[in-house]
């Protein structure tokens, strides 16, 4: 019990960094496959646009998250009634 509050806790935390990492593996992969092309040294290429990738895609998520889950409660909620 006490494990499932500690994890709780950190969900919000734990949400944004999973998200952050997916959109910045599959984002930058995409980028630097258009800018470059399929070549040599492109894993290197890949991997230092996902060191950079990666703290931005962090602070985004962090940004968008909370005001997504605003948004999308405010648009499947059911409408008040007057």
């Amino acid at each position: 019990m006490e494990k499932n509050r500690r994890l709780k806790k950190y969900s919000e935390i734990i949400f944004i960094v999973i998200m952050g990492l997916g959109m910045s593996l599959i984002m930058t992969l995409a980028i630097t496959y258009i800018n470059t092309g399929m070549y040599s040294g492109f894993i290197n290429r890949w991997l230092k646009a996902l060191m950079v990738g990666f703290p931005i895609a962090i602070i985004a998520s962090a940004i968008v998250a909370p005001i997504a889950k605003k948004l999308t409660k405010k648009i499947t909620s059911k409408p008040r009634k007057k």
